[in-house]
């Protein structure tokens, strides 16, 4: 934990440091076991348990203590404040001026001026808000009111078989299904590669074409 504090949040990326070096422990006692000619498997497999055990006790008591989240997640660095770059906190997050550079344009941000903070969040992300002039128009902005957003579509076809749970959380069956395959000229689920349907019942078929792309490599 010391080790990883001192390397920085980017080794760590999307996981905490406590989960990392949980982690990477828990693999550690694990690969000696697989690679132990002793066998004391019971060992390990205790040595495994306590590390898990402790780790979910921590994670219970962060959610509680803000002094402990902040010492087993951390906190996030402002790296970038209206077009200035603060020198000491790349320092800290163990970041120089080019890797900083290289993820702000993995990201779309060509020019720093751009950029109205830049934040390293606590799993070793930085985080983007655009200045207000280069930020995307929005619907508020147009003062306009768009459609709703349709929910997710529910996969009731895939790979030519028939998915019944969807179907009966959907609230309908398969009888009903195979009357909307023949009503859009389709003989059988076997010709669907997916077939999704919304919550309005808007069906988008994808057919069986493997033969269409066999001379093709990509």
């Amino acid at each position: 934990f010391a080790l990883a504090k001192f390397m920085g949040k980017r080794q760590i990326s999307q996981m905490s440091m406590f989960d990392y070096i949980n982690g990477i422990t828990i693999g550690s006692i694990a690969a000696e076991m697989a690679t132990s000619e002793r066998s004391e498997w019971l060992g390990f497999c205790a040595a495994m348990a306590v590390y898990a055990i402790f780790a979910v006790a921590i994670s219970k008591a962060t959610c509680k203590s803000i002094a402990l989240r902040k010492l087993f997640v951390g906190k996030a660095i402002v790296l970038c404040k209206d077009g200035k770059l603060y020198r000491s906190n790349l320092s800290k997050a163990k970041l120089d001026l080019n890797e900083f550079l290289e993820i702000a344009r993995n990201s779309g941000y060509f020019d720093v001026d751009d950029i109205a903070f830049a934040v390293l969040e606590a799993n070793g992300k930085v985080s983007f808000c655009p200045k207000d002039e280069v930020r995307p128009l929005t619907a508020q902005d147009m003062k306009i009111t768009p459609h709703p957003t349709p929910c997710l579509v529910a996969n009731v076809i895939m790979d030519g078989n028939i998915m019944l749970d969807n179907l009966e959380a959907m609230g309908k069956n398969e009888a009903w299904l195979k009357n909307k395959l023949s009503e859009n000229n389709i003989n059988s689920e076997k010709e669907i590669f997916l077939a999704t349907c919304d919550e309005n019942y808007n069906f988008k078929f994808y057919f069986m074409n493997d033969d269409d792309f066999k001379d093709v490599w990509i």
